[in-house]
């Protein structure tokens, strides 16, 4: 499996040295006109009806992943009864994985390690959706208007829309709309100068298709001769953990604090605000779309050294020494924006 395969299917990353995979994914959406964009509050109300259409369609589809010169692609079938959300998303690239979800219930299979990673998700920000919050302000922070004339995508017309950042903090995204349907075809991620950083879209889809509730849960359990791993971090706050931001990162809020397993390293000097290195933590924060990391481990310096700023598509990561501990911001925004998070990140004194 790619880089950027792993970024957009795998289910679960536990990263203490700066792996992350994240969900930027295909929506679905009833068609919407480029004037609901002006009044505060629409660009949500349209991203959240995107993913309202896309939890309650049933539809099986290839789609494929984009970025520079890497390419993946990848089965996916997906059917809602109204109280239920199940999909399956087969790998067709790289080594195989099939992960099977049921509404907050995943599972994912590595056959080579015969494996079966099982964890807790939250839908929003699973594929097929956009969103990973509803409750940001997006339309401070995106504008929408329609693009140009209509396109085919996979064999179907699509209207074309653009998500435009108002600030340097976020990437924009452009998006293919089906016309009768509103299923989203094909998303772009696009950096400050409209280039494309990557792209997922359908290259074959079956709209309405015959999936079953029954079939796809069927799935939902342990395959014989697989060792099953429990997915699993504690939840806390920064605060708990002795940590917090100096000030806020404009559109971003905290949605989530993970303790990650201690490490056993070499003792480090004390930090700043005198506390010594305890146990990691994962900081998730989001503007509703864009989302970051922050992970925090005690400086190791048989692991650590210099500054490292990395960019795989619109993934870019940064790993840096603060004070007793390493700093890695990872998220599929501009490097800046992880820059501005490692710099307002202090520890409690």
């Amino acid at each position: 499996m790619t880089p950027h395969f792993h970024k957009y299917f795998c289910l679960f990353a536990l990263v203490c040295k700066g792996l992350l995979a994240t969900d930027v994914a295909i929506a679905q959406a009833p068609a919407a006109t480029a004037a609901a964009a002006q009044s505060d509050g629409d660009v949500s109300a349209w991203l959240l009806r995107l993913n309202e259409a896309s939890r309650n369609r049933a539809y099986t589809g290839t789609f494929v992943v984009s970025a520079g010169s890497v390419m993946s692609s990848a089965r996916i079938w997906h059917v809602c009864d109204g109280s239920q959300q199940l999909e399956r998303v087969d790998a067709l690239s790289g080594p195989p994985r099939t992960t099977v979800r049921r509404n907050d219930e995943v599972m994912t299979f590595v056959p080579e390690e015969r494996l079966t990673l099982v964890e807790r998700r939250e839908s929003l920000g699973l594929f097929p959706a956009m969103l990973h919050s509803t409750d940001q302000r997006l339309a401070d922070w995106y504008a929408l208007r329609g693009v140009g004339a209509a396109e085919r995508v996979a064999g179907f017309e699509a209207d074309v829309w653009e998500l435009q950042p108002r600030d340097g903090l976020r990437f924009g995204y452009r998006v293919w709309a089906e016309k009768k349907t509103g299923l989203v075809l094909k998303l772009q991620t696009l950096d400050a100068q409209q280039r494309v950083l990557e792209q997922v879209a359908f290259s074959e889809l079956n709209l309405d298709a015959s999936v079953r509730v029954d079939q796809l849960a069927k799935l939902m359990k342990p395959r014989p001769g697989y060792k099953v791993q429990q997915l699993s971090l504690p939840r806390s706050t920064a605060e708990a953990l002795g940590w917090r931001l100096r000030q806020p990162v404009p559109g971003y809020a905290s949605s989530a604090v993970h303790v990650l397993p201690a490490k056993r390293v070499e003792p480090a000097s004390q930090g700043a605000g005198g506390k010594p290195p305890s146990g990691s933590m994962q900081w998730v924060f989001s503007d509703g779309l864009a989302s970051v990391s922050l992970f925090v481990e005690p400086f190791d310096p048989k692991e650590h050294g210099a500054e490292v700023q990395l960019s795989a598509g619109a993934t870019q990561s940064l790993a840096r020494r603060l004070d007793a501990y390493w700093l890695t911001a990872v998220g599929e925004v501009p490097m800046g924006t992880l820059l501005r998070f490692s710099q307002v990140l202090e520890r409690i004194p």
